[in-house]
Order: structure tokens, then sequence, then C-alpha cells
């Protein structure tokens, strides 16, 4: 396999190597929230958040739409789902 993929490949699974980045994007399974809204869902300050979000962002694994003021973050596509899924199937096996 092409070493550029298999570098992407291991880039995109470091994305869920942090508990509060999982955390946020299970919290977007229901649909888009904004940064105050997770960060209360999730009890975690809006900066830890908004930070969060921007690597989350950054690996195209969530989406932003701005209404207003306001920034409102969904899922990027069906795959982060799947990829989730299949992980936590994975983790409760036994």
């Amino acid at each position: 396999m092409d070493e550029e993929v298999l570098y992407d490949l291991a880039e995109l699974f470091k994305m869920f190597g942090d508990s509060s980045r999982v955390r946020i994007l299970y919290a977007l399974f229901d649909g888009e929230l904004n940064v105050s809204d997770l960060s209360d869902a999730l009890s975690m300050t809006q900066s830890a958040v908004s930070h969060q979000l921007r690597i989350l962002k950054q690996g195209k694994l969530v989406k932003a739409r701005r209404e207003g003021k306001s920034m409102y973050y969904s899922l990027a596509d069906d795959h982060v789902r799947i990829i989730m899924d299949a992980g936590l199937e994975h983790v409760t096996e036994e």
C-alpha cells in the first residue's frame, strides 16, 4: 500500500486517541451542537471543547455551520459514525 495512504490512515486513528475528542464525537451522534451546548453536556470548558473541535475539524471528522454569531458542529459524514460504532463493538466484545 502507498506510504502516504498509510500515513493518512495512521493520522486518522490518532484523532480517536483522545477521550475528550471521542466524547465530543459521541455527543454529536444526535445532531449538531454549538460549543456552549457541548461544554455543558460534557462538563468541559468552552476553551477545551473549542480546542478539540479544531483538531477534529482539521481531521475532517466534524464540520461546522455558522448561524449568526454561533457555530454549530456535526459529524462530517456517516463514516465517522461507522468507525465509532465498529470501535465500540470491538472494545465491548468478550
